[in-house]
């Protein structure tokens, strides 16, 4: 990442952004994180920028400088959150390059300590907050993003009881990553029905990276979320939609087919909508609009021999 130039990496984030939403999604977050010192992670943004400006998708740039301790402060962690609190963060909000800060808070990454003040960095300059929370075990994550009042707590694999009854009193969604834990061969998933069944908001995202969740597939991820997190076709459709927009902070805005709300729709090729979450690996997405506006897909070389259905 730190050996890319910008304009590659506009270029390669504008072809991924184009087959995100061949396959559904219509707002996309994409975070920073992968430069981890201040040139990089400032160009990932602006390249998302410059992105955002023509892409037919809603791009939220999500500032990620906490997803790891990078190799230079290995030995001087609290410079690197010094770094991050009183360089970074203060720069990605003055230039506007993110709406939200992220922080992986896990056992070796980041604690709860580390976590906490970043995060209230964040939250001074006016950025909304999330959490990277509780992915292989339940450290206090969870309980630290209802805390601050983050729009979501991410992955969850490993939360704890504690962590599901504060998510289950709170505004924060829990935002589920199941084709992560597939790909990473972790038999474990996050307790979705534990979650539901004690009043938490759930929703599902591809979590589309290079290390743990190769897939631009939303209707394979909905897929899972049936078969593997053990949800119902309507809760898979409410996690994709209206519960997704809600860890953005834009429930009021998109996410149901609603007046006054952007006319974010897309048609698949099935007879019954619960087919959406049942056929694996197949694109069945057959036209988008976002913004009230088609989107220009590309042709589709196999079909099931299915109804299309508005």
């Amino acid at each position: 990442m730190r050996a890319r130039p910008e304009a590659e990496l506009t270029d390669l984030t504008r072809s991924r952004v184009e087959r995100l939403l061949a396959h559904g999604s219509t707002t996309i977050e994409a975070k920073s994180g992968y430069g981890l010192d201040p040139a990089t992670e400032l160009k990932q943004l602006r390249a998302l920028a410059t992105v955002a400006a023509d892409a037919r998708s809603a791009l939220v740039p999500t500032f990620l400088g906490a997803h790891e301790v990078p190799p230079e402060f290995r030995d001087r962690r609290a410079d690197y959150v010094r770094l991050l609190c009183d360089d970074l963060i203060p720069t990605v909000a003055q230039e506007r390059l993110a709406v939200a800060c992220d922080v992986f808070c896990e056992p070796g990454v980041f604690d709860v300590a580390e976590t906490r003040a970043i995060l209230t960095a964040a939250r001074r300059h006016g950025l909304g907050l999330k959490l990277h929370a509780d992915e292989l075990e339940g450290s206090g994550g969870a309980e630290l993003a209802v805390e601050l009042g983050a729009l979501s707590a991410d992955h969850l694999a490993g939360v704890s009881a504690a962590g599901v009854r504060a998510l289950a009193g709170s505004d924060t969604v829990a935002v589920l990553l199941p084709a992560t834990m597939i790909f990473l061969g972790t038999h474990r998933q996050a307790p979705a029905r534990r979650l539901l069944e004690a009043g938490a908001a759930l929703a599902l995202a591809t979590d589309f990276n290079p290390g743990s969740s190769p897939t631009v597939s939303l209707p394979l991820v909905m897929a899972l979320g049936v078969s593997q997190l053990g949800l119902r076709h309507a809760e898979a459709l409410l996690a994709v939609t209206v519960n997704a927009a809600a860890a953005l902070g834009l429930a009021g805005d998109r996410g149901q087919i609603a007046p006054g709300l952007r006319a974010d729709l897309v048609s698949c090729e099935v007879s019954d909508w619960r087919e959406v979450a049942y056929w694996m690996g197949a694109n069945l997405v057959t036209a988008v609009w976002t913004g009230g506006s088609a989107c220009p897909l590309p042709t589709r070389s196999v079909s099931l021999g299915l109804h299309v259905e508005a």
